[in-house]
């Protein structure tokens, strides 16, 4: 019998009954898939960084300050970030791990080290997880976080808080695209992204994939977790802007016949920054897994091309280093 979404809301276009869908054309087949695949083999892509793996991981890399007390954002690599707000610390798709893989001994590696560890953190109360492909919601740090903040909070989209509570997770909040929840001094929604779900062979689009808007009286942050382009998008900061601080991906694209339904670009990206009103931006989703065919060191030099052809300031549009720091206090004096 086929499984049946127990969420399914006939009403909403992203749901069906047999999971969820994205209101854009749909993403490339299987086939393309196994295509993407055969043409990167026979091409021996990716390509390792120019300078190669040592000098790359000392232009990009630094270990995470947490000194201070001050609300501050800090980029851990890939799409992992850190907020702290309040003395309140919240991790945001953190895949920390060796490699990202349901397999501990194949699929993709880190190239670049983790700018921290679990063991690392003074305190956490939230984590906030976009969907749930392995380097985005990454079981092994999961258990370690749950291991030494077993009271921590996990906020995820609709469809994947039967995981975390098979993980031993108490505390779950799933929420639907638009959806909100507020904890204390922060309000914590779900926002549309052009991507899909998957873990097994069997569980394809069974749970959602979202972007994530978190707001504190000093922040209004959108984090676009991992999306393709779609003008769906541009409905976020219409409704829920002006924000103060972007995320928004720039790696993985390449190429783009394939990556184009799942994964912007950083011209498009740049395009999204433009139309939020060029608030300051982390690049995100590149530096650390090879997950398409650009090398790792490509991104930041197409996102510099794609705002040099948009006629914007790099200034609030830079790559940060993986492990780099921004406090808060600082955002209304960048724009």
């Amino acid at each position: 019998m086929a499984w049946k979404n127990p969420w399914y809301n006939p009403h909403l276009e992203h749901h069906s009954p047999t999971g969820f869908k994205n209101p854009d054309p749909e993403l490339p087949q299987k086939r393309d898939f196994k295509k993407w695949q055969k043409e990167r083999k026979a091409a021996g892509l990716p390509l390792p960084p120019a300078a190669g793996y040592p000098s790359f991981i000392s232009q990009w890399c630094q270990q995470t300050d947490l000194t201070g007390d001050q609300d501050a954002a800090w980029w851990l690599g890939h799409a992992a970030l850190m907020l702290r707000l309040d003395g309140k610390y919240t991790l945001i798709d953190p895949a920390l791990s060796p490699r990202v893989s349901p397999l501990s001994f194949y699929g993709p590696q880190r190239k670049t080290p983790a700018p921290l560890q679990i063991a690392d953190l003074p305190a956490l109360s939230y984590v906030v997880i976009s969907h749930s492909h392995y380097d985005h919601l990454d079981r092994s740090t999961i258990k370690q976080i749950l291991r030494r903040f077993p009271q921590v909070e996990f906020i995820v989209p609709l469809g994947l808080a039967p995981w975390f509570k098979r993980l031993g997770a108490r505390h779950v909040t799933q929420l639907d695209w638009w959806q909100a929840t507020q904890r204390g001094s922060m309000t914590f929604q779900a926002v549309p992204a052009r991507h899909w779900s998957m873990r097994t062979l069997w569980n394809r689009n069974r749970s959602l994939w979202c972007g994530w808007v978190i707001r504190h009286s000093r922040l209004n942050f959108w984090f676009s977790g991992d999306t393709g382009y779609s003008e769906n998008l541009l409905t976020i900061p219409d409704r829920l802007g002006p924000f103060n601080l972007l995320a928004l991906p720039i790696g993985a694209y390449a190429p783009k016949w394939f990556m184009q339904g799942q994964h912007m670009d950083p011209s498009q990206s740049v395009h999204l920054h433009k139309a939020a009103g060029c608030p300051l931006t982390i690049p995100i989703h590149w530096g650390v897994f090879e997950l398409a065919d650009e090398p790792l060191d490509e991104p930041p030099l197409a996102l510099r091309q794609a705002l040099i052809d948009a006629g914007l300031s790099a200034q609030f549009f830079r790559p940060w280093r993986i492990g780099e720091r921004y406090l808060v206090e600082n955002l209304n004096n960048s724009s």
